[in-house]
């Protein structure tokens, strides 16, 4: 059972805040393991291999889904909460006028259950494609991801689709940042400008990494 501190709005938005942490420093280092890649099939199998082989790993996924299954569950709730409680305000809320303006809406304010969905939707995709995708294998008998990444974005659409994707995802992590950092507490007129423009900082990275790599593997299989 849920305690009641973490049913309260602030208590899920907490949790909304704690969780996308998780899954943002989950997104820092598989972008870190991905960009082997680059390195050649030797660098990126051995990762995988290593990464994949560890017994902790059944654990590890397991976690990560429950982090990611409450982080949609407690963001859809608080929204729909809100916006039964509160129409009126919602219909009359209007658009920020500048950055600084926190009580306002944004686009990515008003298209995070939007963004969220699609992102829900990608990551079975791609999980589909790639966890549970076409087994190939090496000559030392370990699985050959590199030779899935590059039969996978020798496809122009599915490269496509993919960066589509990552700008969905870029786009909601945008607002997440300083959502989460209300959440936190993090209000300081000193402090909160710095974390907030270290964060989209790292946004930024993370989404033109994620989006380079399919760039990368399309245009070097066909050289």
């Amino acid at each position: 059972m849920t305690p009641p501190v973490l049913s309260s709005s602030i208590g899920s938005k907490f949790l909304i805040a704690l969780t996308g942490l998780f899954l943002f420093l989950f997104l820092v280092s598989h972008l870190a393991g991905n960009l082997l890649f680059i390195l050649g099939p030797d660098a990126f199998n051995h990762y995988s291999h290593a990464l994949i082989s560890n017994p902790l790993i059944l654990v590890a996924e397991g976690g990560l889904v429950a982090i990611f299954l409450l982080h949609v569950f407690k963001t859809v709730t608080i929204v729909v909460a809100n916006r039964g409680a509160r129409p009126e305000r919602y219909a009359a809320r209007k658009w920020a006028k500048s950055k600084n303006d926190r009580s306002r809406k944004t686009l990515s304010s008003t298209t995070m259950i939007l963004t969220g969905t699609i992102t829900l939707l990608f990551v079975v995709t791609h999980l589909a494609t790639f966890k549970f995708g076409p087994y190939y294998e090496t000559a030392e008998g370990i699985r050959d991801l590199y030779r899935l990444q590059t039969a996978v974005f020798s496809d122009p659409g599915y490269v496509a689709f993919y960066l589509v994707c990552m700008a969905v995802v870029g786009f909601h992590l945008w607002h997440g940042i300083s959502s989460a950092a209300q959440s936190f507490g993090l209000d300081s007129p000193r402090w909160t400008p710095r974390i907030l423009w270290v964060g989209r900082l790292l946004t930024a990275v993370i989404t033109a990494g994620f989006a380079l790599l399919p760039i990368f593997t399309f245009v070097a299989g066909r050289n």
